[in-house]
């Protein structure tokens, strides 16, 4: 999805490993077979919201910003 944010750690500079905690609200069609497996189809995300990043290398003492869209991200020298 080309409107998920790209995040930066301003700690250590990595820009590729982050955990993110999100909570997804969603709609799905929830298809059952006679012998009750099931099959979830048409999901559809109607809220999300972003809890917590942190950076994999890190953790907990990385400092992690959002980089705005359509800034050129470059790894640290």
């Amino acid at each position: 999805m080309s409107s998920d944010p790209r995040y930066r750690c301003t700690t250590c500079g990595n820009l590729t490993r982050f955990d993110v905690t999100t909570t997804t609200r969603t709609r799905a069609f929830h298809h059952y077979t006679v012998g009750g497996e099931l099959t979830v189809e048409e999901a559809q995300v109607l809220d999300q919201q972003v809890e917590a990043v942190e950076c994999r290398w890190c953790g907990p003492s990385g400092k992690v910003e959002e980089i705005p869209a359509g800034e050129a991200v470059t790894p640290p020298s």
